[in-house]
């Protein structure tokens, strides 16, 4: 067999698997990159198994056929995907290897600017914008040889964790269309989750890079605050933005966070033993169903952790400084556009920019002295133990437009229990990682974990040994960890 055929026939039968994926995916409808992690399909890669270029038909056709009903992508680009995978290619076979994101699919949330891309920001007021070049972090993907296929669907503005209010209309969790992503990165969590692309770009601003993660039952890592350059990146709230990856496992989160961060690519040294892991009762920071919680907490117990519980003190002060810090900066960036086209605004986001107006200057003064107190009592927690943890989120996927959910009895509106656990993180500027913990009635929920900057690996470490001791437990009693 000639060169020429053999790589034709690795295409199609690539191509081939990968609609069988598509159509008999055993959670919910998938595409080949479901389950393969960025590592194995490194080395098929390097053992010339498949190509990049094969990587990239396989995620077009999963976009072809799953993008109708999850919106996960706003723009696609196709042909110039293509050629990026072929340059891949010809560099692995010139002896080029730029590491392990080489020849990689991976999509960007659509609020972070891809050169010659449209770059919305989920809102009319930006539906025709193109910018000239890419931000930082997509220039080091694209350096680390990683191919972008599109732009991802994402809450007006990146304000808002419901993933359900952006100009191309709701992103849609791939366990149930009906239900949904999270936001704001909603189209990264979906394109992951279905196996479209095993990574993606996510900006979080109070979550909206775990609230996805954790609602579409995959990993999802904010950075310690400043880690990965913004610069490229539409702000919300300059002080808080983060940018972060989604992917399906902690360790293929690792990888993306590396490469974003300037960080030379190496195995995982951090094995996670003898860490101690402090439980923060998560009714202290908002009322949380219980199923979720103790889903949570049994997925820690599930490697026999050394887990204490832990209380810290000025939560009232923190959500205060939240707060008045994420409605002042945002309000800052977003004033003219509200005073001047109010109409090019979804409903929810216009009102929120309308109350976030409301702010005082001297609430956000006090706010910037409170966010310090804050970051100095989570220094504190983290000196008593090596990591914290409590849910991601205080409820499974509501349903698309919902805007009251129910928990613990009390009608609530849907904000509170998305944003309520992952919003301290943000302010404290640590590292936060969301791992898949189980299902509540069917639906995903998270485990979130919290470390100290320049401690990311020992986070991915203990994700990977709570997945490994979760995977262990189904495979021993051939069931999922349900509903607590």
């Amino acid at each position: 067999m000639t060169i020429t055929d053999r790589e034709r026939t690795m295409s199609s039968s690539l191509t081939t698997r990968a609609g069988v994926a598509l159509s008999t995916g055993t959670q919910h409808t998938t595409g080949y990159f479901r389950g393969r992690t960025i590592a194995e399909l490194g080395e098929r890669l390097r053992a010339d198994e498949i190509r990049a270029v094969d990587l990239v038909k396989a995620a077009l056709t999963a976009i072809d056929a799953l993008d109708g009903t999850l919106n996960a992508f706003v723009t696609v680009d196709r042909a110039g995907a293509l050629r990026a995978a072929e340059t891949a290619d010809a560099e692995l076979a010139d002896g080029r290897d730029r590491g392990p994101l080489h020849g990689i699919p991976v999509a960007v949330k659509d609020i972070i600017d891809v050169a010659g891309l449209r770059t919305t920001m989920g809102s009319a007021h930006f539906a025709d914008n193109v910018p000239a070049q890419d931000a930082e972090c997509v220039t080091r993907l694209r350096e680390a040889g990683a191919i972008v296929i599109g732009k991802t669907t994402t809450q007006e503005f990146a304000f808002g964790p419901t993933g359900d209010r952006a100009h191309n209309g709701a992103s849609r969790n791939p366990h149930d269309p009906g239900r949904m992503t999270g936001g704001s990165s909603g189209g990264s969590g979906a394109a992951v989750a279905a196996g479209i692309v095993p990574l993606a770009l996510g900006t979080d601003t109070g979550g909206s890079v775990r609230i996805p993660a954790s609602l579409c039952g995959v990993a999802g890592f904010k950075p310690a605050y400043g880690a990965v350059p913004t610069g490229g990146v539409f702000p919300l709230s300059q002080t808080l933005d983060h940018v972060g990856v989604l992917a399906g496992s902690a360790d293929d989160c690792r990888t993306g966070y590396r490469v974003l961060a300037g960080l030379r690519p190496m195995p995982r040294r951090e094995r996670g033993a003898e860490v101690s892991v402090g439980w923060i009762p998560p009714d202290l920071l908002h009322p949380t169903d219980p199923r979720v919680a103790l889903l949570a907490r049994t997925a820690l117990r599930a490697d026999g952790l050394d887990v204490r519980d832990i209380r810290p003190g000025g939560l009232d002060g923190m959500l205060r400084a939240f707060g008045a810090i994420q409605f002042s900066e945002a309000h800052a960036v977003h004033a003219e556009r509200v005073a001047e086209a109010p109409q090019l605004f979804t409903d929810d986001v216009l009102a929120i920019l309308r109350q976030a107006g409301e702010t005082a200057g001297w609430q956000y003064v006090r706010a910037l002295t409170e966010r310090e107190r804050w970051r100095a009592e989570v220094g504190a927690l983290l000196d008593q133990v090596d990591l914290l943890a409590m849910p991601t989120t205080c409820v499974a996927a509501p349903e698309v437009d919902q805007r009251e959910i129910e928990v613990g009895g009390a009608p609530l509106p849907v904000r509170g229990p998305l944003i309520g656990l992952t919003r301290p993180w943000n302010l404290a500027g640590t590292p936060a990682l969301s791992v898949p913990a189980g299902t509540v009635d069917g639906l995903p929920a998270g485990l979130q974990l919290i470390g100290s900057p320049g401690q990311e690996d020992r986070l991915f470490a203990v994700a990977e040994r709570i997945g490994a001791a979760l995977q262990r437990w189904r495979g021993a009693t051939g069931a999922d960890t349900k509903d607590g």
